[in-house]
């Protein structure tokens, strides 16, 4: 095994580790997670037999493995976007609602007081 190939591994391994054991810190559903794992699950397997990939590769027509992985990580960032997109879009509805919430209540003890 190359020393890459263990830097790589030990690293995403790290990675799954800190999205598994902090759950506080980062609220995603158990598809989300199911799916993250999966996708780290392919990038090792996909360090540790770079060949099996690019067969892989060849046979859904893509030319190399390397073409093949970078494509599963444009979707992966698109896909993380758009619901990074969505969270924060439906965050600002919600403060814009607590705010006016605080602020009709405000007026109505300013009115009453």
């Amino acid at each position: 095994m190359i020393i890459i190939q263990i830097l790589l591994v030990a690293a995403a391994l790290g990675l799954v580790w800190y999205f598994i054991t902090n759950r506080g810190n980062a609220r995603a559903s158990a598809g989300v997670k199911l799916l993250f794992v999966a996708f780290v699950v392919f990038g090792i397997y996909a360090m540790l037999r770079p060949n099996d990939i690019t067969a892989v590769a060849e046979w859904v027509g893509v030319g190399r493995g390397t073409d093949l992985v970078l494509y599963c990580l444009v979707i992966a960032f698109a896909f993380t976007t758009v619901a990074t997109y969505l969270r924060f879009r439906e965050l600002e509805i919600r403060y814009a609602r607590l705010a006016r919430a605080i602020a009709l209540q405000n007026a109505e003890n300013q009115k009453n007081g």
